[in-house]
């Protein structure tokens, strides 16, 4: 007699701890991706500004669960799903399964503008980062050029030296204040006609605060932080027009050379392969048991669902309001793990656990080298304690022993010296070829 066999589309955070999970289980699972590695999804704007390589914070799947005997790597797209034979469909073949869990992420949201995508870049994956280090330093390098050779063009190097960021959620704000620090120090004897300290580093966001998700008074901190950078902040300014030469934002025309984006997110298309009741964003609307409503045997986890479930903060207090759940890694591990946990009991022929709640540990944000801010609920704090906080956690939930190691010793170099070791990116003569 065959085994159940779970699907889990996904190697992010939810899938790959759900397929942990199930390790030892008397089922056979097929992890589905279509990317080769799991991303460090919280580290990737420090590949994006050549702080580490991408192989510090990527992990081969294969490599990851090779040790996990009843795992099947599958590297595809999923293209459709068939709930009522109980198939996924990818781009050339079908697979079956018993359970199928979604964990299928995010990818930005662009308002209806899609065509803006091609100019402003949201950081999605490892490729994003490539090409977003590449277009910062490529804006370096043509204002050198510009300066050396036509120093009168003086509008035309400013342009070059102005990099424009829309959003100021997270990864925004990660990314200016970085921009910031690395112009103003791993590049400032670099260059012989142009002075990096005066690039401009200009944030957007249509919200009244920057991190809208954290407290007030720590969003108010990290503004003013990022302001001694030399960030200038734009709040309660929509941006609504995007090209090649910069933005306008308020009726204001903005010359840029670069723009990157990170204004919102979307979740991927699984509701609609499902035609599951979803939220503003795409998100399915699961039950208590992150069940997909109509279909038991089916599961969303991460950005995929909309959770709102019972918290406890990290002392175990149980807070008096439902949680809904946010779009980072804690949730998403927390639901695969449930997930997990659940489809074991089914199969052993016991009860269903309690409905799913989360074990709140709090938000940490960093905003800089060495100052960040950590909502923990109960207690918040901004500065270098909570720098140390969020190099901590992070660095433990790093996927294997060198890569921890690896980013510890490159933090330690680049906290002395000021430098950013990652300075060459791929894809130059291409780019060069292209039409």
């Amino acid at each position: 007699m065959s085994l159940p066999r779970v699907v889990i589309v996904g190697g992010g955070f939810g899938g790959l701890f759900a397929t942990r999970a199930l390790a030892g289980a008397a089922v056979n699972v097929v992890l589905i991706d279509k990317r080769n590695y799991h991303l460090f999804r919280p580290m990737l704007y420090q590949v994006a500004t050549g702080l580490l390589s991408a192989d510090q914070i990527a992990a081969p799947l294969r490599s990851i669960v090779s040790r996990q005997r009843n795992v099947e790597v599958l590297q595809d797209e999923v293209t459709a799903i068939d709930s009522a034979r109980r198939l996924v469909q990818l781009k050339e073949h079908q697979v079956p399964y018993d359970f199928l869990i979604l964990a299928t992420g995010i990818r930005y949201n662009y308002f209806g503008h899609d065509d803006w995508r091609y100019v402003a870049p949201g950081l999605e994956s490892l490729d994003d980062a490539d090409l977003i280090r590449g277009k910062v330093l490529t804006a370096f390098e043509r204002a050198e050029e510009k300066a050396a050779l036509s120093p009168s063009d003086r509008a035309e190097i400013q342009q070059l030296l102005t990099f424009v960021l829309v959003g100021a959620g997270t990864v925004g704000v990660e990314m200016a204040s970085t921009l910031a620090e690395m112009s103003r120090m791993a590049l400032a004897h670099d260059f012989r006609n142009i002075d990096t300290r005066s690039a401009r580093i200009l944030l957007y966001e249509a919200a009244p605060r920057i991190l809208p998700t954290f407290p007030e008074a720590l969003s108010a901190k990290a503004q003013r932080h990022l302001e001694s950078l030399g960030v200038k902040v734009h709040t309660n300014t929509r941006v609504t027009s995007v090209d090649q030469g910069g933005i306008v934002a308020d009726g204001k025309r903005v010359p840029a050379s670069t723009v990157l984006w990170g204004a919102g997110v979307l979740a991927s298309p699984a509701g609609l392969w499902l035609g599951a009741a979803m939220d503003r964003s795409g998100k399915i609307m699961v039950n208590s048991d992150l069940s997909v409503p109509g279909h038991p045997e089916i599961f969303a986890i991460g950005d995929t669902a909309h959770v709102v479930a019972e918290s406890r903060n990290l002392l175990g207090i149980k807070s008096k309001q439902l949680m809904t759940m946010p779009g980072v890694a804690q949730p998403a591990i927390q639901e695969g793990q449930y997930v997990a946990s659940l489809i074991r009991r089914r199969i052993a022929g016991k009860p269903d656990p309690a409905p799913f709640w989360y074990w709140d540990k709090g938000d940490l944000a960093i905003v800089g080298r060495t100052y960040a801010l950590a909502d923990l609920r109960f207690l918040q704090f901004a500065g270098f304690l909570a720098w140390v906080l969020w190099a901590v956690v992070h660095i433990y939930f790093l996927i294997g022993f060198a890569n921890r190691l690896f980013v510890t010793l490159q933090w330690g170099v680049a906290f002395l010296t000021k430098r950013r070791q990652v300075r060459v990116f791929p894809g130059q003569e291409k780019a060069a070829k292209a039409p």
